[in-house]
């Protein structure tokens, strides 16, 4: 601001000025100086206070007006931070930021005051005490950044096992669902063929006692080959249009499926007579539904195993801090991640049989095998090797997750664990997950570190069998 400012407008300045707290009980001299060191800025509605990439060198006093700023070059569902009056945001004394990483527009039209970065240190000395209010800022700017993106880290990872347990869930479901059509079918051709059977009640016997003679002696199909399949269907039409049987075409692909050889058919039919059938129908279709019954059987014991495994993972219904089998938890952590592990990853566990428990918060504990092993897997591009140890070490449970991938580079080991600190792309990670990691081992009072050479990146994790928590 120029000496020559008008001393009318400089009070009116000072004035706005005390109205924001960390200015209220500055010295009148004080605040003139530090106004005289501003340029005021007007921005419409849409105009651009702050930009992405710009140098970080201004910190921006708000006297008027509203704006918001976001990442525009990330994730479009990015965080949105927002400014209002008597906001004192952009540089503060302290910040390392050296760019500017958020674009803010303004909502309202806004009124600021820009102070440069580079007199800093002359507002520590002439104005200490503000110096500190005006760090303190920073120190709560810095915890709700931290906050707000860890609860987007938290979501975003519940988003993705969500995902992946909706797709696993999905698939045995379905599985359900078409077999209970097919049951629908079944009980249909079971009623036309009852109807249409004329066998007598002396028959009935003598065929019940080949049905379950060809029972015990009937094999599952060994061969998966379409074309052998094709051709073992035109056999049995062929035998069948031989016998008189209409709807041979319908009926023959009931009897490949089950698999019955040239013998049993033969025996069947010395039994059944004119009512052969009708009664093939009936046999192939009994047999059809004790396999249905089988893949419902399946596909249901599926879906108990899926909900069994987020009951484990979650804890629900469970003491926080509780004795904790590292083996179940392991196990439960790779059951829930099962949609991303099957795509391309082989998996191998080396569990020790003999391990104790630990004292531990189970849902946490799981939290951290599900950031290692999400991490590993994306360092892998969803294709390659996954090692999952766990072993004794002294007082420890060592858990090893290892992976076959490009490696960390070694300029940057020292820094994974920071919080914010990523390898990815931009809007791929938040840089929160190792730090998440490292919080909640560190609670545990437990141990993380990690070795990594191109084609072997192992992340080990001790936790103490008698935790003091």
């Amino acid at each position: 601001m120029s000496e020559a400012l008008d001393q009318a407008r400089m009070e009116a300045l000072v004035a706005e000025l005390r109205k924001i707290p960390p200015f209220a009980d500055q010295p009148q001299a004080d605040l003139e100086w530090f106004v005289a060191q501003t340029e005021e800025r007007h921005i419409e509605v849409g105009g651009v206070i702050v930009k992405e990439g710009a140098p970080a060198d201004t910190m921006l006093v708000i006297l008027e007006g509203e704006f918001r700023a976001r990442r525009e070059n990330g994730p479009q569902d990015g965080p949105v931070f927002t400014a209002r009056a008597g906001d004192v945001t952009g540089v503060l004394p302290f910040s390392r930021m050296k760019t500017v990483s958020v674009t803010g527009r303004a909502v309202l039209p806004v009124r600021a005051l820009t102070f440069p970065a580079a007199k800093f240190p002359e507002l520590f000395q002439r104005m200490p005490e503000l110096s500190q209010r005006l760090v303190g800022l920073l120190t709560d700017r810095v915890r709700n950044v931290t906050r707000e993106e860890q609860q987007r880290e938290k979501l975003a990872a519940l988003g993705k096992l969500s995902a992946g347990l909706a797709h696993e869930l999905n698939n045995p479901s379905a599985a359900a669902r078409r077999s209970a059509a097919s049951l629908r079918d079944c009980l249909q051709r079971l009623r036309a063929a009852g109807r249409s059977s004329r066998l007598g009640p002396e028959d009935c016997g003598l065929l019940a006692q080949r049905e379950e003679e060809i029972r015990a002696t009937l094999k599952p199909a060994e061969s998966k080959d379409e074309f052998a399949r094709v051709e073992r269907e035109e056999a049995i039409q062929s035998w069948l249009e031989g016998r008189g049987v209409t709807e041979a075409w319908k009926l023959a692909p009931l009897l490949a499926d089950a698999n019955l050889t040239n013998a049993q058919l033969e025996s069947f039919a010395s039994a059944a007579g004119t009512s052969l059938g009708p009664e093939l129908t009936r046999f192939a279709t009994l047999l059809e539904m004790d396999r249905i019954a089988a893949e419902l059987d399946h596909s249901t014991a599926r879906i108990s195993d899926l909900i069994k495994a987020i009951k484990e993972y979650s804890y629900m219904d469970q003491a926080p801090l509780q004795e904790v089998d590292i083996k179940n938890s392991l196990e439960t952590t790779l059951i829930i991640m099962h949609h991303k592990l099957k795509r391309g990853i082989v998996v191998t566990r080396e569990v020790a049989s003999d391990l104790p428990k630990v004292m531990a918060y189970g849902s946490e504990l799981n939290q951290v095998w599900t950031n290692l092993i999400d991490n590993a897997v994306d360092a892998m591009k969803e294709k390659g090797k996954l090692v999952v140890r766990a072993v004794r070490e002294n007082e420890y449970v060592l858990v090893e997750i290892a992976d076959d991938g490009p490696g960390i580079p070694p300029e940057v080991q020292s820094r994974i664990f920071e919080p914010f600190f990523t390898t990815k792309g931009v809007g791929e990670g938040t840089g929160l997950g190792l730090d998440v990691v490292h919080r909640i081992v560190k609670k545990m009072r437990g141990l993380i570190s990690v070795k990594s050479v191109p084609g072997d990146t192992r992340f080990q994790v001790r936790i103490p069998i008698q935790a003091a928590m």
